[in-house]
Protein backbone atom coordinates (compact mmCIF):
# COMPACT_ATOMS: atom_id res chain seq x y z
CA UNK A 1 0.00 0.00 0.00
CA UNK A 2 1.68 3.20 -1.22
CA UNK A 3 0.54 6.40 0.54
CA UNK A 4 0.56 9.94 -0.79
CA UNK A 5 2.83 12.30 1.16
CA UNK A 6 1.83 15.94 1.74
CA UNK A 7 3.70 18.64 3.68
CA UNK A 8 1.92 20.15 6.68
CA UNK A 9 3.62 23.47 7.35
CA UNK A 10 7.40 23.26 7.80
CA UNK A 11 7.38 20.67 10.60
CA UNK A 12 4.90 18.03 9.46
CA UNK A 13 4.52 15.40 6.77
CA UNK A 14 1.15 13.67 6.24
CA UNK A 15 1.01 10.21 4.68
CA UNK A 16 -2.47 9.50 3.32
CA UNK A 17 -3.31 5.83 2.80
CA UNK A 18 -6.89 6.19 1.56
CA UNK A 19 -10.05 8.27 1.61
CA UNK A 20 -12.52 6.07 3.51
CA UNK A 21 -12.49 4.28 6.86
CA UNK A 22 -11.23 0.76 6.25
CA UNK A 23 -9.84 -1.66 8.86
CA UNK A 24 -7.26 -3.01 6.40
CA UNK A 25 -5.99 0.50 5.63
CA UNK A 26 -5.83 1.26 9.33
CA UNK A 27 -3.81 -1.92 9.94
CA UNK A 28 -1.17 -0.61 7.53
CA UNK A 29 -1.14 2.75 9.30
CA UNK A 30 -0.68 1.12 12.71
CA UNK A 31 2.03 -1.20 11.41
CA UNK A 32 4.02 1.74 10.05
CA UNK A 33 3.42 3.71 13.25
CA UNK A 34 4.89 0.87 15.31
CA UNK A 35 7.91 0.53 13.01
CA UNK A 36 8.61 4.27 13.26
CA UNK A 37 8.37 4.07 17.05
CA UNK A 38 10.97 1.29 17.08
CA UNK A 39 13.19 2.82 14.39
CA UNK A 40 12.54 6.56 14.09
CA UNK A 41 14.25 8.50 11.30
CA UNK A 42 16.64 11.25 12.36
CA UNK A 43 14.67 14.37 13.25
CA UNK A 44 11.31 12.69 13.76
CA UNK A 45 9.56 13.97 16.88
CA UNK A 46 6.29 12.02 16.88
CA UNK A 47 3.80 10.19 14.69
CA UNK A 48 0.04 10.57 14.97
CA UNK A 49 -2.21 7.88 13.43
CA UNK A 50 -5.72 8.72 12.23
CA UNK A 51 -8.47 7.03 10.22
CA UNK A 52 -6.69 7.08 6.85
CA UNK A 53 -3.42 8.89 7.50
CA UNK A 54 -0.28 9.11 9.58
CA UNK A 55 1.09 12.54 10.50
CA UNK A 56 4.81 12.74 11.22
CA UNK A 57 6.11 15.77 13.07
CA UNK A 58 9.80 16.55 12.67
CA UNK A 59 12.51 18.99 13.66
CA UNK A 60 13.36 21.11 10.57
CA UNK A 61 16.82 21.78 11.98
CA UNK A 62 17.63 18.07 11.77
CA UNK A 63 15.85 16.96 8.59
CA UNK A 64 13.51 18.14 5.87
CA UNK A 65 10.34 16.81 4.23
CA UNK A 66 12.14 15.21 1.26
CA UNK A 67 14.68 13.34 3.38
CA UNK A 68 12.03 12.28 5.89
CA UNK A 69 9.71 11.04 3.15
CA UNK A 70 12.48 8.85 1.76
CA UNK A 71 13.27 7.42 5.19
CA UNK A 72 9.62 6.65 5.87
CA UNK A 73 9.08 5.01 2.48
CA UNK A 74 12.07 2.77 3.12
CA UNK A 75 10.32 1.61 6.27
CA UNK A 76 6.92 1.14 4.61
CA UNK A 77 8.20 -2.02 2.93
CA UNK A 78 8.63 -3.53 6.39
CA UNK A 79 5.07 -2.62 7.42
CA UNK A 80 3.23 -5.07 5.20
CA UNK A 81 2.38 -7.59 7.92
CA UNK A 82 -0.52 -7.43 10.35
CA UNK A 83 -0.54 -4.63 12.88
CA UNK A 84 0.29 -5.44 16.47
CA UNK A 85 -2.78 -6.46 18.38
CA UNK A 86 -4.35 -3.74 20.49
CA UNK A 87 -5.74 -4.12 23.98
CA UNK A 88 -9.30 -5.07 24.87
CA UNK A 89 -11.46 -2.86 27.10
CA UNK A 90 -14.90 -3.35 28.60
CA UNK A 91 -16.60 -0.09 29.56
CA UNK A 92 -19.54 -0.12 31.99
CA UNK A 93 -22.47 1.93 30.74
CA UNK A 94 -25.63 3.15 32.46
CA UNK A 95 -28.77 3.90 30.42
CA UNK A 96 -30.92 5.73 33.00
CA UNK A 97 -33.00 8.52 31.48
CA UNK A 98 -30.95 11.44 32.81
CA UNK A 99 -27.72 9.80 31.60
CA UNK A 100 -29.16 8.91 28.17
CA UNK A 101 -31.10 12.06 27.21
CA UNK A 102 -31.17 11.22 23.49
CA UNK A 103 -31.97 7.51 23.72
CA UNK A 104 -35.74 7.78 23.23
CA UNK A 105 -35.50 10.20 20.30
CA UNK A 106 -32.71 8.19 18.68
CA UNK A 107 -34.79 5.03 19.02
CA UNK A 108 -37.81 6.73 17.47
CA UNK A 109 -35.75 8.00 14.53
CA UNK A 110 -34.30 4.52 14.04
CA UNK A 111 -37.77 2.95 14.31
CA UNK A 112 -36.54 0.77 17.16
CA UNK A 113 -37.37 0.45 20.82
CA UNK A 114 -34.90 1.94 23.33
CA UNK A 115 -34.17 -1.59 24.57
CA UNK A 116 -33.34 -2.68 21.02
CA UNK A 117 -30.96 0.26 20.60
CA UNK A 118 -29.25 -0.66 23.86
CA UNK A 119 -28.98 -4.33 22.86
CA UNK A 120 -27.46 -3.47 19.47
CA UNK A 121 -24.99 -1.07 21.04
CA UNK A 122 -23.88 -3.61 23.66
CA UNK A 123 -23.53 -6.39 21.06
CA UNK A 124 -21.06 -4.43 18.92
CA UNK A 125 -17.28 -4.26 19.14
CA UNK A 126 -15.65 -0.88 18.58
CA UNK A 127 -12.14 -0.03 17.45
CA UNK A 128 -10.22 3.04 18.49
CA UNK A 129 -8.91 4.88 15.44
CA UNK A 130 -7.68 8.23 16.66
CA UNK A 131 -7.77 11.02 19.23
CA UNK A 132 -8.94 14.46 18.19
CA UNK A 133 -11.05 17.57 18.77
CA UNK A 134 -10.52 17.65 22.56
CA UNK A 135 -8.12 15.98 25.04
CA UNK A 136 -8.94 12.30 25.40
CA UNK A 137 -11.62 12.24 22.69
CA UNK A 138 -11.10 8.72 21.31
CA UNK A 139 -12.96 8.25 18.03
CA UNK A 140 -14.21 4.68 17.67
CA UNK A 141 -15.69 3.01 14.61
CA UNK A 142 -18.05 0.05 14.80
CA UNK A 143 -21.53 1.42 15.47
CA UNK A 144 -23.93 -1.12 13.89
CA UNK A 145 -25.52 0.06 10.66
CA UNK A 146 -28.95 -0.18 12.27
CA UNK A 147 -27.92 2.57 14.71
CA UNK A 148 -26.46 5.03 12.21
CA UNK A 149 -27.86 8.53 12.66
CA UNK A 150 -26.57 11.83 11.24
CA UNK A 151 -25.46 14.47 13.69
CA UNK A 152 -28.11 16.81 15.02
CA UNK A 153 -28.67 20.01 13.08
CA UNK A 154 -28.23 22.07 16.27
CA UNK A 155 -25.69 21.04 18.95
CA UNK A 156 -26.79 20.71 22.57
CA UNK A 157 -24.78 22.71 25.08
CA UNK A 158 -22.62 21.24 27.84
CA UNK A 159 -23.01 17.50 27.76
CA UNK A 160 -21.27 16.11 30.89
CA UNK A 161 -18.05 14.12 31.15
CA UNK A 162 -18.59 10.40 30.57
CA UNK A 163 -21.42 10.80 28.05
CA UNK A 164 -21.40 7.95 25.52
CA UNK A 165 -22.41 9.28 22.13
CA UNK A 166 -22.97 7.99 18.62
CA UNK A 167 -23.18 9.64 15.20
CA UNK A 168 -22.93 7.86 11.88
CA UNK A 169 -20.67 4.85 12.37
CA UNK A 170 -18.70 6.42 15.22
CA UNK A 171 -18.87 6.28 19.00
CA UNK A 172 -17.17 8.55 21.53
CA UNK A 173 -16.93 9.04 25.30
CA UNK A 174 -16.73 12.68 26.39
CA UNK A 175 -13.88 13.78 28.62
CA UNK A 176 -14.86 17.44 29.01
CA UNK A 177 -18.25 19.14 29.25
CA UNK A 178 -18.91 20.77 25.88
CA UNK A 179 -21.62 21.17 23.24
CA UNK A 180 -22.21 18.34 20.80
CA UNK A 181 -24.51 17.33 18.00
CA UNK A 182 -23.95 13.63 18.68
CA UNK A 183 -26.64 11.42 20.25
CA UNK A 184 -26.06 10.68 23.94
CA UNK A 185 -27.40 7.20 24.66
CA UNK A 186 -25.73 6.46 27.99
CA UNK A 187 -22.88 7.32 30.33
CA UNK A 188 -19.92 5.81 32.12
CA UNK A 189 -18.02 6.78 35.24
CA UNK A 190 -14.81 5.21 33.88
CA UNK A 191 -12.48 8.05 32.89
CA UNK A 192 -10.84 8.00 29.48
CA UNK A 193 -8.70 11.08 30.19
CA UNK A 194 -6.53 10.41 33.27
CA UNK A 195 -4.09 13.29 33.79
CA UNK A 196 -2.40 11.70 36.80
CA UNK A 197 -1.94 8.21 35.33
CA UNK A 198 1.23 6.90 33.71
CA UNK A 199 -0.84 6.43 30.53
CA UNK A 200 -2.92 9.60 30.32
CA UNK A 201 -5.34 8.21 27.72
CA UNK A 202 -7.15 4.98 28.57
CA UNK A 203 -7.14 3.78 24.96
CA UNK A 204 -4.52 3.53 22.25
CA UNK A 205 -5.25 3.52 18.49
CA UNK A 206 -6.01 -0.05 17.49
CA UNK A 207 -7.58 -1.00 20.85
CA UNK A 208 -10.93 -2.77 20.89
CA UNK A 209 -13.80 -1.62 23.10
CA UNK A 210 -17.03 -3.27 24.19
CA UNK A 211 -19.70 -1.87 26.49
CA UNK A 212 -21.62 -3.64 29.23
CA UNK A 213 -24.77 -2.50 30.98
CA UNK A 214 -24.49 -1.38 34.60
CA UNK A 215 -27.01 -0.38 37.23
CA UNK A 216 -27.39 3.15 38.52
CA UNK A 217 -26.07 2.00 41.90
CA UNK A 218 -22.91 0.66 40.26
CA UNK A 219 -22.55 3.85 38.22
CA UNK A 220 -22.88 6.00 41.35
CA UNK A 221 -20.40 3.86 43.29
CA UNK A 222 -17.81 4.23 40.52
CA UNK A 223 -18.14 8.01 40.33
CA UNK A 224 -15.82 10.57 41.89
Amino acid sequence: MIPVAKPVGDTGLLFEFGTEIDPTVFDHILALDHILADDPPIGMLESVPAYVSLLIVYDPLLTDAAILEGEVRRRIGRAGGPAALGSDHVIPMCFDDDLAPDLDEAAARLQMSPDAVIAAHLAAEYRVYMYGFAPGYAYMDGVPAALHLPRKAVPVRSRPVGSIMIAGGQCLITTLPMPTGWWVIGATAMPVLRPDAAQIFLFQPGDRVRFRAQSRAEFAAAGP
